[in-house]
């Protein structure tokens, strides 16, 4: 399955910091953080606006999770547990 990197941002956000059982290491959350840093300016997604670049540049994200946001990570979890 292949997520956009702004819903797998705040998807892998929400599975580290609400439900603390991460769906990456740190090191590929990281980097997801960068790519994202990088193309910045041409990404466009409905809830990018949740994200801050300096959300990304500190590596976290403790903002407000959309209810869309939760049910993909419980879906992904179904899935990968299939």
């Amino acid at each position: 399955m292949i997520y956009h990197p702004i819903a797998k941002y705040l998807m892998c956000s929400y599975a580290y910091y609400v439900e603390a059982n991460p769906l990456m290491s740190d090191a590929e959350f990281d980097q997801l953080a960068t790519d994202i840093l990088k193309d910045w300016d041409t990404i466009e997604h409905q809830h990018k606006h949740l994200i801050s670049k300096h959300d990304l540049e500190a590596g976290t994200y403790l903002g407000k999770y959309p209810t869309i946001v939760k049910g993909a990570v419980a879906s992904y979890r179904s899935i990968d547990n299939e």
